[in-house]
């Protein structure tokens, strides 16, 4: 059974594998957190940034996930990133986290959580789409295809409230989603 702990509470051992599971969660994503230090450092800012917070599952002392978030609006915040274990996928991680900041994000008055997932590995409906014209009819067609965190999303209530077509190259969206807390 796993715990959830604000990420500033991990000892540094446990923050270096936020960073590696950060680096392997996304690892099918093109440029994602593949350099050296990226990860590292996106690490650092859920924790260094006023604006940042973060959880992590915990099960003893194994790091299973961890999320994060952006204060970015007054009463809406971005869910950034959310990433778990390879291994320990499918087991209910990314819900207990999702659950975690949606917690806590209603106590502090936010309404609104909002995200965007990259579709830069053809994992949705509309990869390899020319999006133009209408994009937002394309955009109420969107589903996962191939694992893709989208259908996860969908599945806790968020839904797609937007698109950014050729994002990260033609055909490869970043498909924006929100939930009302």
């Amino acid at each position: 059974m796993s715990v959830v702990v604000d990420l500033a509470t991990l000892t540094p051992a446990q923050l270096g594998e936020a960073a590696r599971i950060l680096r392997v969660a996304l690892a099918r994503h093109q440029d994602a957190y593949g350099g050296p230090g990226e990860a590292e450092a996106e690490v650092a800012k859920a924790l260094d940034r006023p604006e940042r917070l973060g959880f992590a599952a915990l099960e003893g002392e194994t790091l299973l996930g961890w999320i994060g978030a952006i204060r970015s609006y007054s009463h809406a915040w971005e869910l950034h990133p959310l990433v778990v274990d390879p291994a320990r996928r499918g087991m209910g991680v990314g819900r207990v986290l999702v659950g975690a900041l949606e917690g806590h994000a209603r106590a502090a008055g936010v309404l609104t959580l909002h995200l965007g997932t990259d579709d830069d590995f053809g994992g949705t409906s509309l990869a390899g789409l020319d999006l133009f014209p209408d994009v937002l009819a394309k955009a109420r067609t969107a589903r996962s295809t191939d694992r893709h965190p989208l259908g996860f999303y969908q599945r806790l209530g968020y839904e797609v409230t937007g698109l950014v077509p050729d994002a990260n190259g033609f055909g490869k969206p970043d498909i924006l989603m929100a939930k009302r807390l």
